[in-house]
């Protein structure tokens, strides 16, 4: 394919951030000529990462072509200031309304990264700070490559979204450093909640030929790349098994796959094609094929599923629909909690990391309050142990948190948290005790997980002043944060909340004060349909595996033991009470819980699973199985139907929040959009509901 001209990209998408090339001639000691250094760089700070959409492509070409014509002894190519590229502009993707678009797109970024490949003079990729997808794919394009020492986000995240490789990749990657190592970039690392790689580690891998300084990274990678030009340096090289190796790889490639997405993520199954084929070694046949793929992908609704979860974790995430002005945010100078149990502790931690403020814990009694101050110390330990803080910055950590058994010690704290049990009643009693100690400004906040926070309220002198701030478990990993408005919660406290939730680095949803609030309301209607079937005498395996199809992060019944059956049990009876014609209380479930039981299944030393004979024994199954089939669709339906409700009585802003929900907060993955574009994809929201939740063209191919 002939590449575009400047009109031409541009026509094709008008609305690019253009990420442009310049071309500089720089003299080396040592060398004969001059190195010619390609900068990209998209005008913006490092907050906005480069980019490459079409334009951006024939801005890169033509840098190479004007590099090339000056007869250099080099040609590098480097990036803006702790950016390199961080891939393809996903908004041209998305916006693409034809194959021929994908096709258009995918020949393009071949076409342009493949003149570093076919140059005949050596060319070197300049990794000065993050680079992903399609920007490491233009490194891997080069014939040697450097990494700044404090390079960040650094991988190949497209499985995570359900894309894959598409401008090299694929091919490139395995036959650099081996399939196995390639395995665990594109698939392993970006199925695992889309792992970077360290610049050592990627070093260590064979990506980069050295890892350099980052005090005068440039500067060394130009003194390396003339020892390399004269001969004084020859890098190493993988010996690719293209044998029984590489028939490991693959099968390793297909059990992650098929472990972690069940076969419900095109883009990942696509990969383990292409990663067969990249084989040869025969990029001419390669890259048409990854071309052709690319092509088919973009015009399918669950790649556009994928980039409205990117959309909604990287924007929606960040500007969270209903909050009140930041302007009105009070300073946090001091955070206190109620409880020292695990959940308080991780959260202590998580305060004295993140605003680095002094953290009061307190509780019922002294070996508890010493127990969840431990937990922090200890943690903090681990992290100076793995050299993720500093001697000096552990000790400082350590000394923000306190714990006391006075209430008396929140006196100057500006947010106190509650995390004790989930009793509406002790609660109540907790924040009467607490303001009677805090001043009228100060806000309280309760980590419930299903509870009217309105009614915790209720009774207090000042009751605008009480928010939700729901924590998912672990607290230091789980990215969402359902915070709460309550009947009579302020914009200055609910402002507050949003701004304190920023700092800890989370994504916040504003909820309505509604029971369960979102994910635990989905999860326990989900929940509930399956366990209803198992009552009625679907066998566990059965319905177990029912929604297998889906590629959830664990299957129901397994969501069940990390929860906790008697939390479980807890939301269900708060569930049934408020809406009994939906959520039933299972007496199988009382009983497994009254028994002490902790999972359904058990495994053998080989791994097998089976049901526990106690379990199968105490749980009185009906007479009426259902197929696998037949569960799912009742659970999705009942899916459907919650979600609608929630909607028609606003628990949130819109359709946007159930799904950022459930992604961040229950890890429902990228490519199924959430839950709710799975739902208009499948037909069953038109079905239960009547309508769609998504216009067609969001998280869709436009009709």
């Amino acid at each position: 394919m002939t590449a575009l001209t400047p009109d031409e990209a541009k026509a094709l998408f008008p609305d690019e951030v253009v990420t442009s090339a310049r071309t500089r001639l720089v003299a080396v000691p040592g060398l004969d000529g001059p190195v010619a250094v390609i900068t990209i760089d998209n005008g913006h700070d490092h907050t906005r990462p480069s980019t490459f959409g079409p334009q951006g492509l024939v801005s890169l070409g033509l840098a190479f072509d004007e590099a090339a014509a000056a007869n250099p002894v080099a040609i590098a190519v480097t990036g803006k200031p702790f950016v390199f590229a961080v891939g393809a502009d996903l908004s041209a993707v998305e916006k693409a309304g034809s194959r021929e678009t994908g096709l258009t797109i995918g020949a393009l970024g071949h076409e342009v990264f493949r003149k570093f490949t076919d140059s005949t003079v050596p060319t070197f990729a300049f990794v000065n700070g993050a680079a992903m997808g399609g920007g490491l794919e233009l490194a891997l394009s080069c014939h040697y490559r450097t990494v700044s020492s404090n390079a960040a986000a650094i991988a190949l995240p497209e499985v995570f979204l359900g894309l894959f490789p598409g401008w090299g990749g694929t091919q490139l990657l395995p036959n650099l450093i081996g399939p196995d190592a390639a395995v665990t970039v594109i698939f392993e690392n970006a199925l695992n909640q889309n792992r970077m790689l360290s610049p050592a580690k990627a070093t260590r891998l064979g990506i980069f030929d050295t890892a350099l300084d980052s005090a005068d990274y440039l500067e060394q990678s130009l003194l390396w790349l003339a020892k390399v030009v004269r001969g004084e340096v020859t890098p190493e090289r993988e010996e690719i098994d293209r044998g029984a190796g590489w028939d490991a790889a693959l099968a390793r490639a297909k059990g992650i796959v098929h472990g972690r997405t069940k076969g419900a993520a095109p883009g990942a199954l696509k990969a383990l094609e292409l990663l067969e084929l990249a084989r040869e070694n025969d990029l001419d046949r390669g890259y048409a094929a990854e071309t052709e793929a690319l092509a088919d992908l973009v015009m399918s609704d669950e790649l556009r599923a994928g980039l409205y979860s990117f959309n909604l974790v990287q924007k929606r995430a960040k500007r969270p629909a209903g909050a009140p002005d930041k302007s009105l945010a009070r300073k946090v100078t001091k955070v206190g909690i109620v409880g020292a149990g695990l959940m308080a502790s991780q959260m202590a931690l998580l305060f004295a990391r993140r605003l680095e403020v002094p953290v009061v814990l307190t509780d019922v009694d002294q070996a508890r309050v010493d127990k969840g101050v431990g937990y922090v110390h200890a943690e903090v330990d681990k992290l100076l142990g793995k050299g993720r803080v500093s001697q000096d910055k552990a000790n400082r950590l350590k000394a923000l948190v306190s714990g006391s058994l006075d209430k008396a010690a929140f006196a100057d704290a500006d947010f106190v948290i509650e995390a004790v049990f989930e009793d509406l009643d002790v609660k109540k009693k907790v924040f009467a005790e607490v303001e009677e100690h805090v001043s009228a400004e100060a806000v309280l906040a309760t980590n419930t997980s299903s509870l009217s926070i309105t009614d915790m309220a209720s009774g207090l002198k000042h009751p605008e002043r009480v928010v939700g701030f729901h924590f998912f478990n672990p607290v230091a990993v789980m990215p969402l944060l359902e915070i709460v408005r309550a009947e009579r919660t302020d914009d200055a406290t609910l402002a507050t909340a949003f701004a304190v939730g920023k700092q800890l680095k989370k994504s916040s949803v504003l909820v309505k004060d509604a029971p369960a609030f979102v994910v635990n309301r989905l999860l326990t209607r989900f929940m509930g349909e399956v366990v209803r079937s198992i009552d009625e005498g679907t066998p566990f395996e059965v319905a177990d595996r029912a929604t297998e199809s889906l590629g959830l992060p664990m299957s129901p019944l397994v969501l069940l033991q990390l929860v906790g059956p008697p939390v479980a049990l807890h939301v269900a009876e708060t569930m049934h009470g408020a809406f009994p014609e939906r959520f039933a209380v299972s007496e199988n479930m009382k009983a497994f819980v009254a028994a002490g039981k902790a999972a359904v299944w058990q495994w053998d030393a080989t791994g097998k699973q089976t049901v526990d004979p106690e379990v199968q024994a105490l749980w009185k199954g009906g007479d009426a199985p259902q197929t696998g089939e037949e569960v799912a669709a009742r659970a999705l339906e009942a899916l459907a139907e919650e979600i609608r409700t929630m909607l028609d009585e606003g628990v949130v802003a819109e359709a946007q929040d159930i799904d950022l929900c459930m992604i961040l907060g229950a890890g429902w993955p990228f490519w199924l959009g959430g839950v709710t574009p799975y739902l208009d994809r499948t037909g069953i929201s038109e079905k239960v509901t009547g309508k769609r939740f998504l216009a067609p063209g969001i998280a869709s191919v436009p009709a």
